[in-house]
């Protein structure tokens, strides 16, 4: 009898050690071998897909040719997509969610909107021209042009989800006014 459990034991054993070469191995596998999944970091928003459906239609323009830079369009939009990756995305990041490389627990999260000096679009030209003193935010009104500025407003005021409404008036007003 001794010999018939002592024979159940070895089984077991051999089962328990195979499992356990065997999840090793898979372990392995998957931890050093497998290329992994493409794309699982990246949530596609189909908001995103249709701006960018939209503004595939769109063609380009030079800011610099715009005669009223402050009145939005399409054109203007993707030209400050342009300004804007080249200038601000390394702190407020690609798609505006304060995830840059350069970041600093001061960065706004251009999405969501939480404004330190408004929304406005005349707000946020002065923010580009001004800087905002205490924060990373410097003044850009020497690196960039008045009406890339511009573009990069529309660009920004397309991107949020808080979009105070602008007196037309009032901005070009503050337009005709600002360098």
């Amino acid at each position: 009898m001794a010999a018939e459990n002592n024979h159940h034991n070895q089984t077991g054993l051999i089962i328990f050690l195979i499992s356990m070469v065997g999840s090793m191995l898979f372990f392995v596998y998957i931890a050093f071998i497998h290329p992994g999944v493409e794309g699982i970091d990246k949530i596609v928003d189909p908001a995103t897909l249709a701006k960018k459906a939209e503004m595939a239609t769109v063609e380009e323009v030079d800011p610099e040719t715009v005669e009223k830079p402050w009145v939005s369009s399409p054109e203007l939009i993707l030209a400050g997509a342009k300004a804007y990756a080249t200038n601000c995305a390394m702190c407020h990041g690609a798609t505006g969610l304060a995830d840059g490389p350069a970041k600093t627990p001061e960065t706004r999260n251009l999405v969501t909107g939480d404004w330190k000096a408004g929304g406005k679009s005349s707000e946020l030209f002065a923010t580009l021209q001004n800087g905002l003193a205490g924060t990373g935010m410097v003044s850009f009104k020497s690196q960039i042009s008045k009406n890339n500025r511009w573009a990069i407003v529309h660009f920004v005021r397309s991107i949020t989800k808080n979009k105070p409404e602008d007196d037309m008036s009032k901005l070009e007003a503050f337009a005709k006014t600002a360098d």
